[in-house]
């Protein structure tokens, strides 16, 4: 065998009018190696290239297979290999099966070149070192791409996603908009599942949720409502500059992985539509907890050092005093509302969550219906 550079070099030596047995001897070729070469003409690299191609020596275990699985790597390319060749497995026959059964590490050759030659490009990474139990990262990430449906009817929406930087174990909750009132859902069930809280929590700037915004000002501080949840779990707030959002690297990166991860899984279930709210918030969740049996070691180290939870939980919603006016209407948060005309000039009371709002009037509850449905019309109170 030669190599490229000895060729080089064997050539190199010639164009010193050195004979083949001396130029070769420098080059740490054989002589007869190097005269084939010489008389060849060209190098291992366009010899390879020249040469033909050897032919099969058996059947392709996977002709029956590949045809079914280049369709659902076009959609999701980055599709477990393993995890695909044992769904697709399934729709052959008995025969095809058998054949193919064997063939798992050859699939897995295939889809890697698959990859090579027609799959988007990779992500660069740059490690962050961080201490275990220091910090977290959370951040909103716009998940209509996944195409999920709630009985039918398509669910835009996002995901408030939390991760540990030292582990990078994560959570994620399905939500409406970034909002304050989607972190009170979201962070607390996020610092659940970690089992505890770091000493600090990191997020960009960019978001009314946590930083108060106005035109023409440069500064950006936090608003009180959310010192007031950090502190409540014992959170130091912090931020990364603006428009750097590498420097939250953990959670850009996590972000992604995320949606591929659970794009792959929602292929795998054949299907995207949910019963509700609740049952994909389920999905979502068995779709973390998977991604953070491959990082339990990790977790295990960070989990030692978290901080124990307040006893009681941060309320998760809000609660407001206000006048029905002579329209027979509410307004709550820039919205209207409509209650029963019975309650003009009486001030009623709502509650106020990320997902819906409740209205009642001493204990008797009097509307109830999703925030995102709910116009300056509600018949629900009439039910």
């Amino acid at each position: 065998m030669i190599t490229e550079r000895q060729y080089q070099r064997f050539m190199k030596e010639r164009t010193k009018g050195r004979s083949v047995s001396a130029a070769a001897m420098r080059a740490g070729v054989h002589r007869q190696t190097a005269a084939r070469y010489l008389e060849l003409g060209h190098g291992p690299v366009t010899a390879a290239a020249l040469a033909p191609k050897r032919a099969r020596r058996r059947p392709d275990p996977l002709k029956p297979l590949w045809p079914l699985a280049e369709p659902f790597l076009s959609e999701t390319p980055e599709l477990e290999a393993k995890a695909l060749f044992e769904h697709l497995l399934a729709r052959l026959s008995e025969e095809e099966r058998m054949a193919a059964s064997r063939a798992l590490r050859t699939f897995q050759r295939r889809v890697e070149q698959w990859r090579r030659r027609h799959g988007p490009p990779k992500e660069v990474f740059f490690p962050q070192a961080t201490k275990p139990g220091k910090w977290m990262q959370v951040d909103w990430t716009h998940a209509d791409e996944l195409g999920v449906t709630l009985q039918g009817v398509r669910f835009d929406h996002l995901l408030c996603h939390a991760v540990l930087c030292y582990s990078n174990v994560q959570h994620a909750t399905p939500c409406r908009s970034e909002s304050m009132l989607s972190l009170k859902a979201g962070l607390p069930s996020a610092l659940v599942s970690f089992g505890g809280a770091p000493v600090g929590l990191r997020t960009d700037q960019s978001s009314t949720a946590t930083h108060q915004l106005r035109r023409g000002e440069a500064a950006r501080g936090f608003n009180q409502e959310y010192l007031s949840l950090c502190e409540h779990y014992g959170l130091t707030p912090a931020t990364i500059n603006r428009s750097c959002p590498q420097e939250n690297g953990d959670i850009e990166s996590a972000n992604g992985h995320l949606k591929r991860r659970l794009k792959t899984h929602l292929a795998l279930r054949g299907s995207r539509d949910f019963a509700s709210e609740a049952a994909y918030a389920a999905f979502v969740a068995e779709v973390c907890r998977g991604a953070n049996a491959l990082r339990h070691a990790r977790h295990a180290e960070e989990r030692a050092v978290l901080r124990a939870l307040p006893p009681t939980p941060y309320p998760r919603g809000e609660e407001v005093a206000v006048r029905v006016c002579s329209f027979s209407t509410i307004r709550v948060r820039g919205r209207s509302y409509s209650v029963p005309a019975r309650l003009i000039g009486a001030i009623v009371k709502a509650e106020v969550s990320e997902a819906e709002i409740v209205v009642r009037h001493g204990r008797e509850e009097v509307l109830r219906c999703p925030r995102r449905a709910c116009s300056t019309s509600c018949p629900s109170w009439a039910r």
